[in-house]
Order: C-alpha cells, then sequence, then structure tokens
C-alpha cells in the first residue's frame, strides 16, 4: 500500500504485478528491475546471484541505494517471519485499505493470508472513499 501511495505522491507510473510476478518487468519504478533482481536473490542461498545482484543495483542506482534495498529487503523478511511465526493478521483498517490490491495481486492466495479475515462490505466502501485522500494524508504527516 505504501509503495502505490508513494508513487502516487510523485506521480509515478507503476506496475505492482510486475513486482509480485518477481519476474524482470518494466515496473516504472527507477531500476526497478534491478531492485526486483535483488529481492529475490535475496531471497535465496545462491551467493553468487545475491553478490550479482547486489552489484547491478551499486552500479544502477549507487551505494547507497544498494545499502537502502538490502535493510529493506532484511526487514521485511524480519517481519514477515515474526508475522507468519506467531500467525498475526492485518489489522482491520489495513485489510479494508488494502483489499482490492490483494486481491488485483493475488496476495490472497498465499497460504500465510489465511490468517486475515476478509474485509466486509461496508469496510470495502469505506476504504474506497478514503483511499483517494491517502496521497495527501502522507504528504502532510511526512513533512511533519
Amino acid at each position: 500500500m505504501a509503495l502505490r501511495v508513494s508513487a502516487k505522491i510523485s506521480g509515478d507510473d507503476i506496475d505492482l504485478e510486475g513486482i509480485v510476478e518477481g519476474e524482470a518487468v518494466a515496473t516504472g519504478i527507477p531500476g526497478g528491475n534491478a531492485l526486483l533482481a535483488f529481492a529475490e536473490a535475496g531471497l535465496g542461498d545462491d551467493a553468487a546471484a545475491i553478490t550479482a545482484a547486489r552489484q547491478r543495483v551499486r552500479e544502477e542506482l549507487g551505494e547507497r541505494s544498494m545499502v537502502d534495498a538490502a535493510c529493506i529487503i532484511a526487514n521485511f523478511q524480519r517481519m514477515v517471519r515474526i508475522a507468519d511465526g506467531t500467525g498475526i493478521a492485518l489489522d482491520n483498517q489495513l485489510v479494508a485499505l488494502t483489499a482490492d490490491l490483494r486481491d488485483e495481486l493475488g496476495i490472497n492466495d498465499y497460504p500465510t493470508a489465511r490468517v486475515t479475515r476478509e474485509a466486509g462490505w461496508f469496510a470495502r466502501l469505506l476504504a474506497r472513499l478514503v483511499r483517494p485522500i491517502l496521497p495527501a494524508l502522507m504528504r502532510r504527516a511526512m513533512s511533519r
């Protein structure tokens, strides 16, 4: 959800399906193909693939971006493992706000998605009303 909203704030046109598929496709994100390859390699145990992917990000986006990407990959892995291990479900607000995106990207088909109950029709309606103002709310929160 954060990526979708931040793309709207910056005016970028992104393809979230390309990110979920894990394929090197044009995502609309600068260096997106290199970042996808780095994230995919980071999920595996092939040291050579990780090294090559890390170097590609370094060459295309710079050292700082490579470090940022490595931190995000590691943090996401940590959060997902904790949530999956403990059976933590998405909170009700996030379920409602991301219902369409999770449907569209097939995220609800993941085995660990079973712990999250589906948003009802009223929550989906409210989320549809709130979603257009999220970029403005995030801009305001980031300016503080």
